[in-house]
């Protein structure tokens, strides 16, 4: 009986409201639907239900970053299935599934696992549900004759692929904020260390709103996207990082919006990088630039059949005595073979690195003389310390 009162007042009715309603008295759990943008469309909960994390989302009418990264890179519902998980700050489990119609995505049903009955309802229920929301969510986003309404909803697109010409883009940007919107470069925000304490807001988009102007910032695909104008502080960024444990990558300059997906893959491989390699730092903050070696070479790193056969030799030499003879070919090819500058890089004595450098003519064959053998050596050296001591040996210093 509920579920044909919830499909009587779907046809009847244009009221999510009351199609959250229903959907509750279905589930027998509070409920929030939320759009793409993980702005809430409609919720609904008992009198009695106190949760935190549900109250304040709902008096803000968005969820946190945090969960939206959580759910928008879960890898069952990327995959188009419901999971379930656990958020901060909250003693209830939450059901996140993805709401899809006409093979597209347009938001998230996140049911309240109250009293743990969630996992007992049959796979039909929420099957019924969620088809009638995400039907309703499509009538929404196309109420006015156009699938994208916010300038969130154009930007996600057009990262996605969606716009084939500049002149469709520019159609769909014309009523938002994007129309006259000419930002000089972009920042790539990774959250996997930051968690908000402060349950009444979001602070970290509050603080990325207030010391940025016009930064526009918004989530995609689990990462927040902000834009940067030409008095932008570095020091501001610095800060950010370090005080919410952030890493942050600065892409190119840019010199149209429609260009952004060109320059987003670079920022975001460099970013990936990034995490990864700086998984123990507070906060970090490079320019893309300064990270393109590194994705270079990351693209290589399982290709040890291009690592020359004298420097694999150096390799195991290396291992079986415990010596930085590879870190000394390296540090003296990208220091222009200057001694000086490799004996400060190494922090080793003057003597030290000559006699290492002989050691590798005389037991591998390394000749330094042939400028012809630099590049391949390089790019040997560099793809076997990258397999051995990871990405974090290549990052560069922080430019401040």
């Amino acid at each position: 009986m509920e579920l044909q009162t919830l499909l009587a007042d779907f046809f009847k009715q244009d009221d999510f409201n009351q199609l959250a309603i229903d959907s509750a008295g279905i589930l027998g759990c509070p409920l929030m639907i939320v759009d793409e943008t993980f702005h809430i469309v409609a919720h609904h909960a008992p009198a009695d239900f106190h949760d935190k994390v549900f109250v304040h989302a709902v008096s803000r009418g968005e969820i946190t970053y945090e969960a939206s990264a959580m759910f928008s890179t879960n890898e069952e519902i990327c995959a188009g299935r419901a999971a379930y998980m656990t958020l901060a700050d909250s003693p209830y489990p939450r059901r996140v599934a993805p709401l899809c119609t006409a093979n597209l995505r347009l938001g998230y049903l996140i049911c309240v696992d109250v009293d743990g009955h969630l996992h007992t309802l049959e796979e039909a229920a929420y099957d019924a549900v969620e088809s009638v929301l995400a039907k309703q969510l499509f009538m929404e986003v196309n109420r006015q004759g156009r699938l994208f309404e916010t300038a969130e909803e154009v930007l996600e697109s057009l990262l996605d692929g969606c716009f084939s010409a500049e002149p469709y883009f520019r159609l769909q940007a014309s009523t938002t904020y994007l129309a006259d919107f000419h930002p000089k470069a972009f920042a790539l925000i990774d959250l996997k260390g930051y968690h908000s304490l402060y349950l009444d807001g979001n602070r970290l988009k509050d603080e990325l709103m207030y010391r940025f102007y016009e930064s526009h910032p918004f989530l995609y695909r689990g990462n927040v996207l902000m834009f940067l104008h030409e008095a932008h502080n570095r020091y501001a960024l610095h800060s950010l990082a370090e005080e919410f444990h952030l890493k942050i990558v600065i892409s190119p300059p840019l010199g149209n919006l429609f260009g952004l997906p060109q320059l987003y893959r670079c920022v975001k491989e460099g970013l990936d990088i990034l995490a990864e390699a700086s998984e123990d730092s507070d906060g970090v903050v490079f320019r893309a630039s300064a990270l393109s070696t590194l994705i270079l070479l990351c693209k290589y790193k399982e290709r040890t059949d291009l690592i020359d056969e004298k420097v694999q030799a150096l390799a195991a030499n290396d291992t079986k005595k415990g010596s930085l003879y590879c870190e000394t070919l390296y540090r003296y090819l990208i220091c222009g073979h200057s001694l000086k500058e490799t004996c400060e890089a190494l922090f080793t004595h003057r003597n030290t690195v000559l006699y290492r450098l002989r050691r590798m003519k005389d037991d591998c064959g390394i000749s330094l003389e042939d400028p012809m053998q630099h590049a391949n050596l390089l790019l040997s050296v560099s793809l076997l310390l990258l397999q051995t001591r990871g990405a974090a040996f290549f990052l560069p210093q922080q430019e401040i």
